[in-house]
């Protein structure tokens, strides 16, 4: 694939998550009964990067989890041949029942992700609300769905990726853009 262009460094990237941070602060009207839930893979760095913002501008812990969404894709059987998925674990330690949980997830984009993790979330509790968070939001969406806090939108074409590489999983922070 050839990489077209840099979307976010680290100091942006830095930036989104910072406003992303007050926006969920000022949508709740603090941080009572949030719980940030990070979707598998690169969700789960981004919470926890917005969880340690909100903590420092706020002053009180919030509660946190992991969540894989494998076995609640409904395009399973469509991934190659693999005859098991490659299940990760989920770690929500807190009850998410009447709370307002923020899912959060590195890219958005058909809406599929979303729609399965909104089912493995329903396993947990029933959440008083369920909002969304991602650092890019490219659209083509195949759901009805929209993200509550968007760091960036970035419009792409079908025959484009956007890679998003965050420090705890990968070399370094940014998301760029390549040509299928």
């Amino acid at each position: 694939m050839e990489r077209k262009a840099t979307v976010l460094d680290d100091a942006a990237i830095r930036r989104a998550l910072t406003r992303i941070s007050h926006e969920i602060i000022e949508k709740n009207k603090g941080v009572e009964d949030v719980v940030l839930v990070g979707i598998k893979t690169r969700g789960v760095p981004i919470a926890e990067r917005l969880r340690s913002k909100i903590e420092s501008i706020e002053g009180e812990s919030l509660p946190g989890g992991e969540l894989d969404i494998t076995l609640y894709r409904d395009d399973l059987s469509k991934k190659g041949n693999q005859a098991d998925p490659d299940v990760k674990e989920t770690n929500i330690t807190e009850d998410i029942t009447n709370k307002k949980v923020i899912l959060v997830d590195d890219v958005l984009y058909t809406g599929r992700t979303v729609r399965a993790a909104m089912d493995a979330l329903m396993d947990h509790g029933r959440p008083s609300q369920i909002q969304l968070a991602v650092l890019v939001d490219r659209g083509h969406r195949e759901l009805p769905i929209r993200a509550d806090y968007v760091g960036k939108n970035v419009p792409t074409s079908l025959n484009e990726v956007v890679t998003v590489s965050l420090s705890e999983t990968d070399a370094a922070d940014e998301v760029y853009i390549s040509e299928k």
